[in-house]
């Protein structure tokens, strides 16, 4: 088992990376965690991985903290989730943001991950529902922290498409936003869902994450 590597970053393509640990290159496929943090080529690189081994091929899949991979590999045990949809799922949701849209039952929020149509979001919703006490202590995330009222639902969709519209990535909005959401003590209206959404984007010093494309 291979669950961390550490070298030299020698080349990106897309989400895939190659990395020379001693004298060696190994190919890995990344969430996008990995990709946000902004590495440059000629540079030291750890990431966290989970090693595939298949009839055809041996895959590496990396991530940014030990805590992603293993809700990669909670995701991963769900039935028909396989390590290509486990790295969609961590690529376009955080833990906070999986049980804010568990909890709410959204299942609009999981058709927004790639390769995730509607009659398998409702399935997801469904395996993710009797699995997401394990998953999110996994991921270290206190359930208690992203309890969200239903009456979240409206004002979160309307926050997320006022950041898309202002030029943000959807994955990059709806992180922050389930970040915004799981720190307040209250309801937010729209308007202060997205002022603290800005506030906490400019607040990422050294991060390219959630900024405009």
């Amino acid at each position: 088992m291979i669950g961390r590597l550490q070298g030299k970053l020698l080349d990106i393509s897309g989400n895939d990376i190659l990395i020379d640990v001693n004298g060696i290159g190994y190919e890995v496929e990344v969430a996008a965690s990995v990709i946000e943090l902004g590495p440059t080529t000629g540079q030291s690189l750890t990431v966290h991985t989970h090693f595939v081994v298949r009839e055809d091929a041996q895959l590496l899949f990396g991530f940014a903290t030990q805590a992603e991979r293993d809700l990669f590999r909670g995701f991963i045990k769900i039935n028909g989730v396989g390590p290509k949809m486990g790295l969609a799922l961590i690529s376009s949701l955080d833990a906070q943001a999986l049980a804010i849209a568990v909890r709410n039952e959204d299942v609009s929020m999981l058709t927004r991950v790639p390769g995730v149509g509607k009659k398998t979001a409702e399935r997801l919703m469904v395996e993710l529902k009797n699995r997401i006490d394990e998953l999110t202590a996994a991921a270290g995330v206190s359930l208690q922290v992203v309890d969200v009222s239903p009456n979240f639902d409206g004002a979160t969709r309307e926050a997320e498409d006022a950041l898309i519209a202002l030029g943000y990535r959807p994955t990059d909005a709806s992180r922050t936003i389930a970040g915004v959401l799981a720190r307040s003590e209250g309801d937010l209206t729209v308007e202060e869902i997205v002022r603290q959404a800005l506030r906490s984007i400019a607040g990422q010093k050294g991060s390219n994450a959630g900024s405009p494309s």
